[in-house]
């Protein structure tokens, strides 16, 4: 999953040689600055441990049935450590430091999924618009089972994302295990560069419709470009905004804060506080609304994960936004990136973060201020639709404006009857904002 990430270029020497020299029977006679600090028997016990570490190395080298790499059994050694911390933390190898780049960049290759690892299988957290996973009609919450029918069960998560990973135009088959499905079932996919346009934007009517699938490096740019396009399309009339944030799995911190920050004058944003509670980070809006205190609606559901949290959370608090949708993931972690040498990086999970109120929403997630499940509705037939005009008898209006009114009606009801159609959420969404537009205050001429 990419989760909540901080970037930061310093890495830890002393600890990992130290690791490194006990692995591969050497001796080191300078303690990391962790031990040097604990206490006698802690540390002891710690030489203790690590010496452990270099005998089980030595016997899986000399004794293991098959001839084994150096490498790749301490790389799995180290990513074993980070992964028995939580779902997030782990290594990144040369190619997965490399992806991580190009991806919070706004770049990748794969099946533009995001996963996390949960009672053995990978389970999707949400796959991302336009990309192999989306199409081939993957949801939050599927658990992914075999992998070109392999088991997953007793792979670690970076294990069973390697398999997914391959040449582009190749195919992979996914097994699938779905609630309300009696059995699993397999799809396949189409690996494929994954570009992704975190922002994209259309006008509904009188309303701003903003989606924004991801928060990597052009979020925010894309953000404001898209808020000027709807200005340009719907002009003075434009009664709101509606910000989805539905199945944004999140990304990079920074990007989160600033498009909060674009609709909030003043106040907190967010707060990560680390295990040391001394080194809490508080980050506060600058004065500037790019809506202009216009309504705004933000749509979550159980894929708005983590960067989209803080998002949703932030507008809630300041009570800028109607939250609408399902309950949120609920992941109220950050993740920093560390470099180390070698071109490698641990993902290490550093802070919790807390919304403007005091309210860490780990494993809680955001819970909406008008809860409204996805669902689709039916069409009203235009034959079951009766009114007035349809009576037997009925008093005719003989006012030219009749027809242009008539005309408007069928169209906006059309336009609704199709959005509902497609997307009941959102439906509901612009038929708020349009309400609450009927009642703020108007300019005084």
């Amino acid at each position: 999953m990419a989760g909540l990430e901080k970037r930061q270029g310093k890495w830890m020497k002393t600890s990992r040689l130290a690791v490194f020299a006990l692995a591969t029977g050497m001796t080191l006679g300078l303690a990391s600055p962790a031990l040097a600090q604990s206490s006698p028997t802690t540390s002891a016990e710690t030489y203790r441990l690590l010496n452990l570490f270099g005998d089980v190395f030595e016997q899986v080298k000399s004794k293991y049935v098959e001839e084994v790499d150096d490498k790749q059994l301490i790389e799995a050694a180290i990513n074993g450590m980070l992964t028995s911390l939580d779902p997030h933390s782990s290594y990144l190898n040369m190619d997965n430091f490399e992806e991580m780049q190009v991806d919070t960049r706004g770049e990748f290759g794969g099946l533009g999924i995001e996963v996390t690892m949960e009672e053995g299988f990978v389970k999707v957290i949400s796959p991302i618009y336009d990309t192999p996973a989306e199409k081939a009609g993957l949801q939050p919450g599927d658990y992914i089972t075999h992998i070109d029918g392999t088991p997953i069960r007793g792979l670690g998560l970076n294990e069973a994302v390697e398999m997914m990973r391959g040449k582009v135009n190749t195919d992979i088959r996914l097994t699938i295990m779905r609630k309300g499905e009696a059995a699993p079932f397999d799809v396949t996919l189409t690996r494929a560069v994954i570009k992704i346009q975190s922002v994209r934007s259309e006008a509904k009517d009188d309303v701003g419709y903003i989606r924004i699938t991801k928060f990597n490096e052009q979020t925010y740019s894309g953000l404001q470009r898209a808020i000027t396009d709807m200005r340009d399309q719907i002009g003075p009339e434009m009664k709101g905004l509606v910000i989805d944030l539905r199945n944004n799995p999140g990304g990079l911190l920074d990007q989160a804060i600033s498009v909060s920050d674009a609709f909030l004058d003043k106040g907190e944003i967010v707060s990560t506080r680390p295990r040391d509670t001394e080194n809490t980070e508080r980050y506060n809006a600058r004065p500037g609304d790019l809506a202009d205190g216009l309504p705004m609606i933000v749509l979550v559901n159980d894929g708005s994960a983590s960067a989209s949290e803080i998002v949703a959370g932030a507008l809630q608090d300041h009570r800028r936004a109607v939250i609408m949708g399902t309950r949120s993931f609920g992941k109220g972690s950050v993740q920093t990136i560390l470099p180390m040498p070698g071109n490698v990086a641990l993902r290490l999970t550093t802070a919790r973060y807390y919304t403007p109120s005091g309210k860490s929403i780990q494993e809680v997630g955001i819970v909406p201020d008008i809860i409204v499940p996805q669902a689709r509705v039916e069409s009203i037939e235009a034959a079951q639709r009766r009114s007035e005009a349809d009576l037997n008898g009925a008093l005719r209006n003989e006012d030219e404006t009749i027809s242009n009114a008539e005309s408007d009606a069928n169209d906006r009801r059309s336009a609704a009857e199709e959005i509902a159609l497609e997307d009941y959420q959102l439906s509901r969404a612009l038929d708020m904002i349009r309400g609450i537009a009927l009642f703020a205050p108007r300019p005084q001429g």
